[in-house]
């Protein structure tokens, strides 16, 4: 195929995943949103008001960031992980690997697709935020940055679970059993400077922690980690989940039956 037909192929699948993801409006966005009220309502409000500052923010301002990186990376995750094993069930995911498609369109397809439902509700998130307290972003592209490196490692993440599952079930093991205590253990709700150790250098090897606090330097210029380094991690994962998509679409590893 030639570069104009790769790029109508990927914008193709960019939009029915666009399509897909307001099509179900009640289910892709409006879930995560109340979540993150109740989160800012519960531990940003209730909790947040007896915690008191946090590397010279109010506690509300220091867990906005988390929250809303927390968001953008589970949906992500969620929403390939869903719409690609939707596609293996369909068996219409073998029709693009006999198409002249190359791999990459396939792949960065559902990936940007991914990748802008994070951003959606990212920013609805961001939205809620300001109801609750006053955020100034204090570099605008570093925060950019961050968000798309963190959704596009959970994408990527998300399509590799949808290639070796064989069940719906098997879509929610990773999200419970890794997803989540990553997250959690991520620095969402705390600075990693207040873990004793061993706690804090086990925290080191969470990719999350490098993801919400690159985003949370973006906004609020503090982080835990270094943003040279938090940048490298990101990179690191997104050239390796990256490798193992094409790979795995190559072989045809649980798809072609």
């Amino acid at each position: 195929m030639s570069s104009s037909s790769n790029l109508i192929a990927l914008g193709t699948i960019v939009r029915r995943e666009v399509m897909r993801i307001l099509r179900i409006w009640t289910q892709t966005l409006i879930p995560p949103v109340i979540t993150m009220t109740l989160y800012f309502v519960i531990f940003g409000r209730l909790i947040g008001s007896r915690i008191g500052t946090m590397h010279g923010f109010s506690y509300m301002q220091y867990i906005v960031p988390g929250l809303v990186m927390m968001s953008i990376i589970t949906n992500s995750y969620g929403n390939i992980s869903s719409s690609f094993f939707g596609a293996k069930f369909g068996r219409y995911v073998e029709e693009m690997l006999v198409s002249p498609m190359p791999n990459w369109v396939i792949l960065g397809g559902y990936v940007a697709g991914s990748v802008l439902r994070g951003l959606i509700v990212g920013i609805l998130v961001l939205l809620i935020a300001l109801f609750f307290t006053h955020l100034h972003i204090v570099h605008p592209l570093i925060t950019l940055a961050a968000v798309l490196m963190g959704a596009t490692v959970f994408s990527l993440a998300g399509f590799v679970n949808a290639v070796y599952a064989k069940k719906f079930d098997d879509i929610a093991l990773v999200p419970t059993f890794v997803l989540t205590p990553l997250t959690y253990l991520g620095g969402v709700f705390y600075s990693v400077d207040l873990l004793p150790q061993p706690w804090r250098d086990i925290s080191m090897v969470n990719p999350i922690l490098y993801m919400v606090n690159a985003f949370r330097y973006g906004v609020l210029g503090v982080s835990d980690v270094g943003l040279g380094t938090a940048f490298v991690v990101m990179a690191l994962f997104v050239l390796g989940l990256g490798a193992v998509g094409l790979r795995l679409l190559s072989k045809g590893v649980g798809l072609r039956s």
